[in-house]
């Protein structure tokens, strides 16, 4: 029974979810009135209060959701990186940029941001940040994976160089948000250019052996004689 009240809660919370998800991509988030929400996921006004306690929390929520499966589709990048570090960042960043409209437009973004830095010790914006930072740790390890893999020089300074590439894939997600003409394969280009020029810089001075096995890792190997 234990298990049935868990699935039937987690139901509800996703038909809540949802139904805010189109109700604020359709109407806008202040026009989005809670009992439309709660009509929509088939629950009563009161149930709805039961999972969130205002449209902001709502909103946190779907953002929090969208997130956590970006950073779950990032976390295979970085188990199986592309083979260069120009591809690993952008499959990584692309991951992030080609889910953020999934759940939410750009006018839900907007507000998202807005909120955040309205009321930035509001329980809101610590759980923005700490979005934010769980995403800037995911690039941070990604450079990490490919200094490992002899992409980039060791001696840069991974946590640096990752917050250097996340604010700017964020400024450019901002920029993105704030602009309802652009599109993502134009987002996608901008992203490229930078990246081009930032790969450039940090790749490793020898390159020629980014891929070769670490030394003693031919141990065991036997090699059958010719002839």
């Amino acid at each position: 029974m234990a298990g049935l009240r868990e699935r039937q809660k987690a139901d509800r919370k996703r038909r809540i979810l949802a139904a805010a998800s189109a109700l604020f991509g359709q109407m806008g988030f202040d026009a989005a009135r809670i009992d439309a929400i709660a009509q929509r996921a088939e629950v009563s006004v009161g149930t709805f209060y039961n999972y969130f306690e205002n449209k902001a929390d709502l909103l946190l929520a779907i953002v929090s959701m969208e997130v956590e499966e970006v950073l779950a589709q990032g976390e295979e990048v970085l188990i199986a990186p592309p083979e260069t570090a120009l591809g690993a960042f952008e499959t990584l960043i692309h991951g992030y940029y080609d889910h953020s409209l999934i759940y939410l437009t750009k006018r839900m973004w907007r507000q998202a941001m807005a909120i955040s830095i309205q009321q930035p010790e509001a329980p809101f914006s610590r759980r923005y940040r700490e979005l934010d930072a769980a995403l800037a740790s995911q690039v941070r390890r990604l450079i990490a994976v490919l200094q490992a893999r002899g992409d980039i020089r060791p001696s840069l300074d991974s946590a640096a160089l990752g917050g250097l590439v996340f604010n700017d894939l964020n400024a450019l997600f901002t920029e993105f948000a704030l602009d309802e003409g652009q599109s993502l394969e134009r987002l996608h280009q901008r992203l490229r250019a930078q990246l081009v020029t930032v790969t450039s810089l940090i790749a490793s001075e020898e390159p020629e052996r980014r891929h070769e096995p670490a030394e003693g890792m031919q141990a065991g190997i036997v090699i059958a004689p010719r002839g």
